[in-house]
């Protein structure tokens, strides 16, 4: 594997390393999230439309961005987790329970403010297809973080279903992996 891995995305953006931005430590073989053994990461990226704001027409910016803790045979396994919030506003569906317990299971979702409730219920459905015996116990609860897409995306045109989240989750895969304006992070204007 060469240093390439650690200054660009798999599409060839540009990370901080290649503009000499230097950072503690080495970076993992991916320099990802999925350098961690398990974790597999999907996306569903939503761009339409052009022009001035039509609520529910567009345009559109938005997506989700699926991290698996585990691989999917064992998402019903806790994982160990924290909690911080730097400035306390942001909805994290799931906190109460990691601050509770220090851990969670099943995948986290990251989209836009108003799509959360979506991205944790399509998470519960596709638990149910995938691994029905993780609800055995009668209940789940998915982490569901929300960003705000706002300004670049009709945010109130709730324009993220069910078969988007299922998308991402279903396309989790391990490995190099794609940053920026993909899937969560599609809307997000600050660095």
């Amino acid at each position: 594997m060469t240093d390439n891995h650690h200054q660009t995305t798999p599409s060839g953006r540009l990370r901080a390393r290649a503009f000499g931005i230097s950072f503690d430590g080495t970076p993992g073989p991916f320099n990802a999230i999925t350098d961690v053994a398990g974790v597999a990461v999907g996306y569903s990226t939503l761009i339409s439309g052009e022009g001035a704001l039509v609520v529910g027409k567009g345009p559109v910016r938005t997506g989700v961005t699926a991290i698996l803790p585990r691989p999917r045979a064992d998402l019903a396994t806790p994982v160990f987790a924290g909690i911080f919030s730097q400035n306390g506003n942001g909805e994290l569906t799931g906190s109460h329970i990691i601050e509770e317990t220090g851990a969670f299971n099943f995948p986290i979702t990251i989209t836009n403010t108003h799509s959360c409730g979506v991205s944790r219920d399509a998470t519960l459905r596709w638990m149910q297809r995938v691994l029905p015996a993780a609800l055995d116990s009668g209940w789940g609860l998915p982490v569901a973080a929300e960003t705000y897409d706002g300004f670049l995306n009709d945010i109130n045109g709730h324009h993220l279903r069910f078969e988007h989240v299922a998308a991402a989750l279903d396309g989790a895969t391990s490995g190099s992996i794609e940053e920026g304006s993909v899937g969560g992070g599609t809307g997000m204007i600050a660095f």
